[in-house]
């Protein structure tokens, strides 16, 4: 029922909005907003930083389709969802994000164009872009013709594309947070709930397969550190066995879319 969307979102959107306000609460240090030097661009990978999480369960059991819930009305919730909490990560850094420290919107090895209604491709600085994506969001996620909320109101059906692009504009973000502000993230102490939120972000769009593989090919190796589940922990060995001792452990061009 779509009436009943906002409480169906499930433990993800309550956990993740539940831990966001408390972090958000007690960040009180600024960053002093300079950009990271180009040997600092991938600091978001060091183990110290990609550790940090605000759940360490497996995503991927709350992605899955639920038996009871229509596959157009879970997209819906978990789309809206991440537009909101992707905003609210974006948000805490946008006064570092400027149209000098970011004079175009990029990720890795990669410069995003906007490409309006008529597909007229235009350069525009980072904090354009993602003003941009986020009032396209809003208005698609509001609209009751889209994303409707009344009982027995149907989905369009260009509903799945739409929830496509949506996808693919709320990764440019994702990446951008990462590429030219993690040093600020971290400043402010939330790379726990963007590790987590990324995360979450990468499992749910591969299980419905809405952004392409291409798309996200340039955060892959952060992808795979933090969406594998961490093995499970040793057992202990049978009391009766004799313990051994522990073995000696084993050790650009740029793209424009």
């Amino acid at each position: 029922m779509h009436s009943q969307r906002n409480s169906k979102n499930g433990l993800s959107c309550k956990m993740v909005l539940q831990a966001v306000g408390k972090v958000l609460r007690k960040s009180k240090t600024k960053p002093n907003g300079k950009k990271p030097p180009a040997e600092e661009k991938k600091q978001y990978l060091e183990p110290e930083f990609t550790k940090i999480r605000v759940v360490d369960f497996d995503l991927k059991e709350l992605v899955v389709l639920p038996r009871e819930i229509d596959l157009n009305e879970w997209l819906a919730s978990n789309t809206t969802t991440f537009f909101n909490l992707i905003n609210l990560q974006y948000s805490t850094i946008s006064e570092f994000c400027t149209g000098d420290t970011c004079q175009a919107m990029t990720a890795c090895n990669t410069i995003y164009y906007w490409y309006d209604e008529r597909g007229k491709k235009t350069k525009c600085t980072a904090p354009q872009y993602v003003d941009f994506v986020m009032s396209l969001c809003q208005k698609l996620v509001t609209d009751e013709e889209i994303f409707p909320t009344k009982y027995g109101k149907e989905f369009p059906n260009s509903f799945e594309s739409l929830v496509k692009k949506i996808c693919r504009y709320l990764f440019h973000v994702l990446a951008h947070l990462y590429w030219a502000h993690f040093k600020e993230t971290v400043a402010l102490d939330l790379q726990g709930h963007l590790n987590t939120l990324y995360a979450h972000f990468i499992v749910f769009v591969r299980e419905f397969n809405l952004v392409d593989p291409k798309e996200t090919c340039i955060m892959d190796d952060l992808s795979e550190i933090l969406c594998t589940p961490a093995p499970p922990p040793a057992p202990l060995p049978a009391p009766s066995a004799p313990t051994s001792s522990p073995s000696p452990s084993s050790q650009n061009h740029v793209t424009e879319r």
